[in-house]
Protein backbone atom coordinates (compact mmCIF):
# COMPACT_ATOMS: atom_id res chain seq x y z
CA UNK A 1 0.00 0.00 0.00
CA UNK A 2 1.42 3.44 -0.94
CA UNK A 3 2.45 5.93 1.84
CA UNK A 4 -0.18 8.50 2.04
CA UNK A 5 1.36 12.13 1.30
CA UNK A 6 1.25 15.18 3.52
CA UNK A 7 2.64 17.44 1.98
CA UNK A 8 3.88 17.76 -1.91
CA UNK A 9 5.94 20.82 -3.68
CA UNK A 10 5.58 20.76 -7.38
CA UNK A 11 8.04 23.22 -9.18
CA UNK A 12 8.54 25.14 -6.22
CA UNK A 13 11.03 28.19 -7.12
CA UNK A 14 12.57 30.76 -4.86
CA UNK A 15 14.21 33.72 -6.92
CA UNK A 16 15.99 36.76 -5.26
CA UNK A 17 17.11 39.07 -7.76
CA UNK A 18 19.45 37.15 -10.48
CA UNK A 19 20.27 34.12 -7.94
CA UNK A 20 17.54 31.28 -7.69
CA UNK A 21 17.62 29.93 -4.23
CA UNK A 22 15.18 27.11 -4.95
CA UNK A 23 14.78 25.67 -8.35
CA UNK A 24 12.09 23.57 -9.39
CA UNK A 25 11.78 21.18 -6.42
CA UNK A 26 9.43 18.51 -6.28
CA UNK A 27 9.21 16.73 -2.53
CA UNK A 28 6.40 14.63 -1.18
CA UNK A 29 6.24 13.99 2.80
CA UNK A 30 4.45 10.87 3.92
CA UNK A 31 2.41 10.05 7.18
CA UNK A 32 4.62 10.07 10.01
CA UNK A 33 8.39 9.64 8.73
CA UNK A 34 11.39 11.35 9.36
CA UNK A 35 12.62 13.24 6.35
CA UNK A 36 15.72 14.68 6.32
CA UNK A 37 17.04 17.73 4.03
CA UNK A 38 20.43 17.81 3.57
CA UNK A 39 23.39 19.52 1.69
CA UNK A 40 25.63 21.82 1.30
CA UNK A 41 25.96 26.01 3.20
CA UNK A 42 23.90 27.65 0.42
CA UNK A 43 22.01 24.95 -1.20
CA UNK A 44 18.34 26.39 -0.43
CA UNK A 45 17.62 23.93 2.61
CA UNK A 46 16.32 27.14 4.92
CA UNK A 47 14.76 28.74 1.94
CA UNK A 48 12.82 25.80 1.05
CA UNK A 49 11.47 25.16 4.62
CA UNK A 50 10.67 28.76 4.75
CA UNK A 51 8.96 28.43 1.68
CA UNK A 52 6.79 25.59 3.34
CA UNK A 53 6.08 26.88 6.39
CA UNK A 54 4.81 30.34 4.50
CA UNK A 55 7.90 32.79 5.96
CA UNK A 56 8.85 33.12 2.01
CA UNK A 57 6.36 33.57 -0.72
CA UNK A 58 7.30 31.24 -4.00
CA UNK A 59 8.31 32.57 -7.17
CA UNK A 60 6.68 29.71 -8.85
CA UNK A 61 5.41 26.32 -8.41
CA UNK A 62 2.55 25.06 -5.59
CA UNK A 63 2.28 23.59 -2.03
CA UNK A 64 -0.10 20.96 -0.99
CA UNK A 65 -0.91 20.30 2.17
CA UNK A 66 -3.25 17.41 2.73
CA UNK A 67 -4.93 17.65 -0.17
CA UNK A 68 -5.35 21.38 0.23
CA UNK A 69 -3.05 23.98 -1.86
CA UNK A 70 -1.76 25.87 0.68
CA UNK A 71 0.61 27.87 -1.52
CA UNK A 72 -0.87 31.73 -1.19
CA UNK A 73 -1.63 30.87 2.99
CA UNK A 74 -0.12 32.87 5.19
CA UNK A 75 2.40 31.33 8.06
CA UNK A 76 0.06 31.83 10.86
CA UNK A 77 -2.61 30.11 8.89
CA UNK A 78 -0.50 27.47 8.17
CA UNK A 79 0.50 26.85 11.66
CA UNK A 80 -3.20 26.42 12.53
CA UNK A 81 -3.41 23.58 9.74
CA UNK A 82 -0.62 22.01 11.63
CA UNK A 83 2.81 22.98 10.29
CA UNK A 84 5.43 23.73 12.73
CA UNK A 85 8.58 25.51 12.61
CA UNK A 86 11.68 25.86 14.58
CA UNK A 87 14.05 28.39 13.18
CA UNK A 88 17.99 27.70 12.59
CA UNK A 89 18.52 30.53 14.89
CA UNK A 90 16.78 30.41 18.39
CA UNK A 91 13.30 32.34 18.09
CA UNK A 92 12.07 32.23 22.06
CA UNK A 93 11.04 35.13 24.76
CA UNK A 94 14.15 35.93 25.65
CA UNK A 95 12.59 37.74 28.90
CA UNK A 96 9.70 35.44 29.79
CA UNK A 97 10.19 32.18 31.87
CA UNK A 98 11.05 28.93 29.85
CA UNK A 99 7.22 27.82 30.87
CA UNK A 100 5.72 30.76 29.53
CA UNK A 101 7.01 30.63 26.52
CA UNK A 102 5.64 27.09 25.92
CA UNK A 103 2.20 27.81 27.17
CA UNK A 104 1.64 30.93 24.83
CA UNK A 105 2.04 27.92 22.12
CA UNK A 106 0.15 25.28 24.13
CA UNK A 107 -2.60 28.85 24.19
CA UNK A 108 -2.95 28.98 20.75
CA UNK A 109 -5.05 25.18 20.79
CA UNK A 110 -7.11 26.30 23.14
CA UNK A 111 -6.62 23.43 25.76
CA UNK A 112 -8.86 23.27 28.79
CA UNK A 113 -5.39 22.60 31.06
CA UNK A 114 -3.00 25.45 29.96
CA UNK A 115 -0.32 24.12 32.89
CA UNK A 116 -0.75 20.65 31.89
CA UNK A 117 -0.02 20.90 28.60
CA UNK A 118 2.55 23.00 29.36
CA UNK A 119 4.69 20.83 31.62
CA UNK A 120 4.12 18.13 29.35
CA UNK A 121 5.86 19.25 26.32
CA UNK A 122 8.90 20.76 28.34
CA UNK A 123 8.82 17.22 30.33
CA UNK A 124 9.46 15.71 26.56
CA UNK A 125 12.72 17.81 25.81
CA UNK A 126 14.03 17.86 29.42
CA UNK A 127 12.96 21.08 30.40
CA UNK A 128 10.42 20.61 33.11
CA UNK A 129 12.81 21.19 36.13
CA UNK A 130 13.57 24.86 34.11
CA UNK A 131 10.07 25.83 33.84
CA UNK A 132 10.41 29.19 36.18
CA UNK A 133 13.92 29.90 34.52
CA UNK A 134 14.00 33.16 32.21
CA UNK A 135 14.41 31.69 29.14
CA UNK A 136 17.31 34.28 27.84
CA UNK A 137 19.61 32.50 30.63
CA UNK A 138 19.58 28.99 29.62
CA UNK A 139 22.52 28.15 28.05
CA UNK A 140 22.34 27.42 23.88
CA UNK A 141 21.13 24.32 23.56
CA UNK A 142 18.51 24.36 26.18
CA UNK A 143 17.29 27.25 23.70
CA UNK A 144 16.93 25.19 21.08
CA UNK A 145 15.60 22.52 23.13
CA UNK A 146 12.83 24.86 24.27
CA UNK A 147 12.06 26.15 20.35
CA UNK A 148 11.50 22.41 19.86
CA UNK A 149 9.00 21.97 22.66
CA UNK A 150 7.34 25.40 21.38
CA UNK A 151 6.49 23.62 18.28
CA UNK A 152 5.59 20.15 20.17
CA UNK A 153 3.43 22.30 22.12
CA UNK A 154 1.49 22.78 18.82
CA UNK A 155 0.40 19.30 18.17
CA UNK A 156 1.86 19.56 14.77
CA UNK A 157 0.93 17.18 12.09
CA UNK A 158 4.36 17.96 10.26
CA UNK A 159 7.30 19.11 12.38
CA UNK A 160 10.25 21.28 10.61
CA UNK A 161 13.20 21.27 12.91
CA UNK A 162 16.16 23.66 11.55
CA UNK A 163 19.47 22.22 12.77
CA UNK A 164 18.23 21.34 15.69
CA UNK A 165 21.07 19.90 17.85
CA UNK A 166 23.31 22.43 17.14
CA UNK A 167 24.94 23.43 20.44
CA UNK A 168 23.78 20.40 22.15
CA UNK A 169 26.23 18.25 24.15
CA UNK A 170 26.18 14.05 22.76
CA UNK A 171 23.81 12.79 25.76
CA UNK A 172 21.13 15.85 24.59
CA UNK A 173 21.86 14.37 21.11
CA UNK A 174 20.79 10.86 22.27
CA UNK A 175 17.64 12.48 23.91
CA UNK A 176 16.91 14.27 21.21
CA UNK A 177 16.91 11.18 18.62
CA UNK A 178 14.68 9.32 20.97
CA UNK A 179 12.25 11.93 21.06
CA UNK A 180 12.22 12.78 17.39
CA UNK A 181 11.17 8.89 16.99
CA UNK A 182 8.65 9.02 19.87
CA UNK A 183 6.96 12.57 17.59
CA UNK A 184 7.32 10.76 14.79
CA UNK A 185 4.38 8.31 15.96
CA UNK A 186 1.93 10.80 15.41
CA UNK A 187 3.39 13.63 13.15
CA UNK A 188 5.75 14.12 10.19
CA UNK A 189 9.00 15.17 11.04
CA UNK A 190 11.71 17.29 8.35
CA UNK A 191 15.15 17.61 9.56
CA UNK A 192 17.25 20.11 8.71
CA UNK A 193 21.01 18.72 10.07
CA UNK A 194 24.52 19.13 9.35
CA UNK A 195 25.25 16.13 11.68
CA UNK A 196 25.87 13.06 9.45
CA UNK A 197 25.76 10.41 11.78
CA UNK A 198 22.66 11.90 13.23
CA UNK A 199 21.06 11.75 9.70
CA UNK A 200 21.78 8.41 8.85
CA UNK A 201 20.63 7.04 12.26
CA UNK A 202 17.69 8.72 12.38
CA UNK A 203 16.30 9.33 9.20
CA UNK A 204 13.73 7.26 7.12
CA UNK A 205 14.45 9.13 4.01
CA UNK A 206 16.50 11.92 3.06
CA UNK A 207 16.57 14.29 0.47
CA UNK A 208 19.69 16.29 -0.66
CA UNK A 209 20.05 19.69 -1.93
CA UNK A 210 22.59 21.20 -4.10
CA UNK A 211 22.53 24.73 -6.07
CA UNK A 212 18.42 24.91 -4.68
CA UNK A 213 17.83 21.35 -6.41
CA UNK A 214 17.34 18.15 -5.46
CA UNK A 215 20.61 16.27 -6.37
CA UNK A 216 19.19 12.66 -4.61
CA UNK A 217 16.39 11.17 -2.36
CA UNK A 218 16.28 7.83 -0.93
CA UNK A 219 17.22 6.15 2.09
CA UNK A 220 20.17 6.44 4.37
CA UNK A 221 21.95 3.73 2.62
CA UNK A 222 21.30 4.69 -0.89
CA UNK A 223 22.04 8.36 -0.43
CA UNK A 224 25.57 7.09 1.40
CA UNK A 225 26.21 5.43 -1.62
CA UNK A 226 25.18 7.86 -4.65
CA UNK A 227 28.62 8.94 -6.37
CA UNK A 228 26.96 12.36 -7.35
CA UNK A 229 26.18 13.03 -3.44
CA UNK A 230 29.49 11.70 -1.91
CA UNK A 231 30.69 15.03 -4.80
CA UNK A 232 28.52 17.51 -3.85
CA UNK A 233 28.70 16.77 0.08
CA UNK A 234 29.62 13.92 1.59
CA UNK A 235 32.98 13.50 0.22
CA UNK A 236 34.43 11.32 -2.33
Amino acid sequence: MAAVSLLSTRGLTRRFGGLTAVDGVDLDLSNGEIRALIGPNGAGKTTLVGLICGRIAPSAGTIRFEGRDITALPAHARVGLGIAYTFQITAIYARLPVFDNVALAVQRRGVADLAAETLAALDRVGLADRAGQVAGTLAYGHQRLLEVAMGLALAPKLLILDEPTQGLADTEIETFKRLVREVARTATVLLIEHNMELVMDLADRITVLNFGEVLAEGTPAEIRADWAVQAAYLGA
